[in-house]
């Protein structure tokens, strides 16, 4: 009898508890923690960008300021989990995930959003710096040698003139089989270009019975 009454006042505690947590996440009363961290720029020792720069949290549901040391605190903050982007007009940041459970515990790791189940941990408090400058302007494609050689009309007029030169110094390199079957090849070659046309024979064909058509004509008329 006493086990059971003991389980049952560990069971209302339990359910006290976890019903006061489901109620503090509802009403945002639960809303008490921070992200804190840092936000540099090595290429450049002028300041003037802190006063263009903002920490958006989710993309501006919180929004932060750097100090004059970069540092940045974002304060009101309930369990969760959060991407930390840094914006500023002239350089680029990577963003951060920032996990933060309903004990107060932080994790931070990197963004992946093509792969989300890899997680990438790295240090907290936040460290940000600059990846690159802004480019606003593509580059306009420079002319290179390599365009104008794999060019096809240069390929076309430079691959017969190279088959000309190396040719013949593989055939003087073959050896005298190789050479003699290469010659016979060429040879057939030109006496298959030696045959002629259709058109030409056709051509020839006819004329020469024009020509003996007109000279019977001539006959005629001297008898």
């Amino acid at each position: 009898m006493k086990n059971m009454q003991h389980l049952l006042h560990f069971l209302a505690i339990y359910l006290v508890h976890a019903v006061s947590e489901i109620i503090e996440n509802d009403s945002g009363l639960g809303s008490d923690f921070k992200i804190t961290g840092k936000v540099e720029i090595l290429s450049s020792k002028d300041k003037e960008w802190l006063t263009n720069t903002q920490i958006l949290v989710d993309g501006g549901e919180y929004i932060a300021y750097p100090r004059s040391d970069g540092s940045f605190v974002i304060n009101g903050l309930p369990s969760g989990s959060f991407v930390v982007e840094i914006v500023n007009p002239t350089y680029l940041f990577e963003p951060a995930r920032v996990e933060i459970t309903s004990k107060g515990k932080i994790r931070a790791r990197k963004v992946n959003y093509l792969q989300a189940s890899v997680v990438k941990t790295i240090p907290y408090p936040l460290e940000f710096r600059e990846r690159r400058k802004t480019n606003y302007f593509q580059v306009r494609d420079q002319w290179k040698i390599t365009d104008f050689l794999f060019n096809p009309m240069v390929l076309t007029m430079v691959l017969p003139l190279l088959m000309i030169m190396v040719l013949p110094k593989m055939m003087n390199a073959a050896d005298p089989e190789t050479q003699k079957e290469m010659q016979s090849q060429m040879k057939a070659l030109n006496d298959k270009s030696s045959i002629p046309d259709m058109s030409e024979f056709l051509a020839g064909l006819f004329g020469s019975d024009s020509k003996k058509s007109s000279s019977k004509s001539k006959a005629v008329r001297k008898k």
